[in-house]
């Protein structure tokens, strides 16, 4: 992506994501294009046969099928070559045992990166960190393409898989409701109202009926 200066700056929320097209171990990808009307969550990981990746893998691959409830598309990434992607996710399938997890599928695509041109458009390589592995980047994109959050984690620290779930699903509720979410939030709990623009506005929400409203600007309530 460019700046107006013609410099690249690294992807911010608010932006349309990146495209590139990449081979992966499902085939061509054209991202996000092939992905319209989904969810995205693009993440990457340092390396193939690392201890913590393997345990992220195994992660998201028992939450496939909950993810695909949200309507959204795992892709994963590194730098690594495609006999490297295939030969880590069939080690993983046949040798791994993890927190009682074992013959795990890999279903997602993991995208070829050798040249590291989708890492570096994505802002996963952080020299301070690593010249020659991603940081554990996470990407939400929404249906328009739009990014809408990000999550970076240091190449030692594994992901908090329940975090993703609760980011996808905040985003989802924030959109279908046009309401925010509290520190802590969890769904099912309430959620908080935007804060009003307007003095006539911040009188009539503290009248209004199935708010809780502990102060004018702070006012929660609970989705039907």
């Amino acid at each position: 992506m460019e700046n107006s200066n013609n410099n690249w700056r690294m992807p911010r929320i608010g932006d349309q994501a990146p495209e590139f097209r990449a081979m992966t171990t499902k085939g061509k990808l054209n991202f996000p294009g092939d992905y319209k009307g989904y969810w995205k969550i693009l993440f990457s990981h340092p390396a193939d046969f690392t201890p913590v990746c393997t345990t992220e893998f195994i992660a998201f691959a028992k939450m496939q099928e909950e993810f695909d409830k949200l309507n959204t598309k795992l892709v994963g990434l590194s730098v690594d070559s495609l006999s490297s992607h295939i030969a880590w996710v069939r080690n993983i399938k046949e040798k791994i045992e993890w927190e009682g997890n074992k013959n795990v599928d890999i279903d997602f695509p993991i995208v070829v990166d050798l040249s590291k041109n989708v890492s570096t458009l994505y802002g996963m390589i952080m020299p301070g960190e690593s010249n020659n592995a991603c940081v554990r980047a996470v990407f939400f994109i929404d249906p328009t393409d739009k990014i809408r959050a990000i999550i970076y984690y240091p190449l030692v620290l594994g992901r908090n898989f329940d975090e993703i779930k609760r980011v996808i699903i905040g985003l989802q509720t924030a959109d279908a409701h046009d309401v925010a979410m509290p520190a802590n939030w969890q769904p099912g709990k309430d959620v908080v109202l935007h804060y009003p623009i307007t003095t006539d506005e911040a009188v009539a929400r503290t009248a209004e009926e199935g708010l809780t409203c502990h102060e004018w600007y702070l006012c929660s309530k609970k989705l039907q």
